[in-house]
């Protein structure tokens, strides 16, 4: 049976067979997710991604989990927001496609997606999160192996009132809450 849930926390820390990096586009670190997730797996992480040789934005890139939980990280590299007529929508809802597909690949069970490019790519965050539901809920249900996602949001407010009720209309999903500081828990965005 397919499950969606939501999870409000850190993602670094999830125990599923896949997380997924929200990257840039030179797989060389940053903040928010990316950061947290680095800082988490350790150092083998930073080498492996420089071997990589990048990611375009709509695609993914897998590597190993090493020092955290996940076992795999999937790497996808979102767009930045420029007012939404620029094919922003469509290279978000590949990035969550390519990596359910590259978790399927693997024969992985569980995998964990932050909300991709609503941080410092500035993706406006009900429609991020809009994009997001309908892609991970598309993808779920075309998987062979994988069966059960998660949505990692950092704390509840990412979202608004719409975007609660829009998730709630989503038959699958659940909400799990988990109080969390951005400061104690190393994050500053997701």
């Amino acid at each position: 049976m397919k499950q969606f849930d939501v999870h409000i926390g850190n993602i670094s820390t999830l125990e599923v067979d896949v997380i997924v990096n929200a990257a840039s586009r030179s797989l060389r670190g940053g903040g928010g997710v990316d950061g947290a997730i680095r800082w988490a797996a350790g150092p083998q992480l930073d080498e492996e991604c420089l071997k990589l040789g990048g990611c375009e934005v709509g695609q993914s890139k897998l590597t190993r989990g090493y020092d955290r939980p996940a076992r795999w990280v999937i790497h996808t590299v979102g767009p930045k927001w420029k007012g939404g007529g620029n094919g922003e929508r469509k290279l978000l809802e590949n990035c969550y496609q390519t990596a359910m597909a590259v978790a399927d690949s693997l024969t992985a069970e569980s995998i964990a997606f932050p909300l991709i490019s609503t941080g410092a790519y500035g993706y406006p965050p009900d429609e991020g999160f809009d994009v997001a539901v309908e892609s991970i809920n598309h993808a779920l249900n075309r998987t062979m192996y994988t069966n059960n996602a998660i949505l990692c949001l950092l704390e509840p407010r990412t979202i608004s009132q719409r975007g609660t009720n829009a998730l709630r209309q989503t038959s699958t999903a659940i909400f799990e809450t988990k109080e969390v500081n951005p400061y104690r828990d190393g994050l500053l965005c997701c």
